[in-house]
């Protein structure tokens, strides 16, 4: 059965990093403080920079990671995560992912910018760029997924859109021990979650706060 999924990053004082239209830190500089846990763990070594050797944390963290990848048939993304704010009028710009994006699926990104055509990538990534409604994303996300999940890649904004509209199974949080005092709320909005949702919570050896929120 096909369940929509999301994963954030979040700070002790709930925010998210602010993105930055740059080029070289297209993410903003809080982006690796949240995601340093994350980034050293054995799985987002191998499956982000092809390193095969073994190397990066194996507890919490990875597995949580490994999560991350299991079981995504499609993804969906704002038109800020793939790029295109920065790069509005560049017919040839294949977002921030490199030549072989690290999603190996359709992904569907909103945008209400001029419709471009579908851009496929090494790797088995296809980028689809749709304006309309979120459920009608979701309903053909759907179906290209073929029976495993559906993650909604964020950023927070999107992802925001899909929690208040009722359309998200499993929400996971990874909190990190930092607090930055500035980027995008995260919680704003979403009162109550806990009352459709039920909560898990696991503190990883790197003291990273993994929460869970499953309907």
């Amino acid at each position: 059965m096909t369940r929509v999924r999301i994963d954030l990053f979040a700070s002790l004082d709930g925010y998210t990093a602010a993105p930055d239209p740059a080029v070289d830190n297209p993410m903003g500089e809080d982006w690796g403080p949240l995601t340093a846990a994350y980034a050293a763990t054995r799985t987002f070594r191998q499956k982000v920079f092809g390193d095969t050797t073994g190397a990066g944390t194996t507890g919490t963290d990875d597995a949580f990671a490994v999560a991350f990848f299991e079981g995504v048939g499609a993804e969906i993304m704002g038109a800020a995560m793939f790029g295109l704010h920065a790069n509005p009028d560049d017919e040839n710009w294949k977002g921030w992912w490199g030549d072989e994006p690290p999603f190996g699926c359709p992904v569907y990104v909103l945008t209400h910018s001029v419709p471009r055509p579908a851009i496929e990538m090494a790797g088995g990534t296809t980028f689809h760029f749709r304006s309309g409604a979120i459920d009608d994303v979701l309903a053909e996300a759907s179906v290209a997924a073929d029976g495993l999940d559906v993650r909604v890649g964020g950023g927070i904004r999107t992802a925001r859109e899909f929690l208040r509209a009722g359309l998200v199974d499993e929400l996971h949080v990874t909190i990190a021990p930092i607090v930055l005092g500035r980027g995008n709320r995260v919680w704003d909005d979403l009162r109550g979650l806990e009352h459709t949702h039920n909560v898990t919570t696991v503190v990883a050896e790197s003291g990273t706060i993994h929460v869970t929120f499953t309907r």
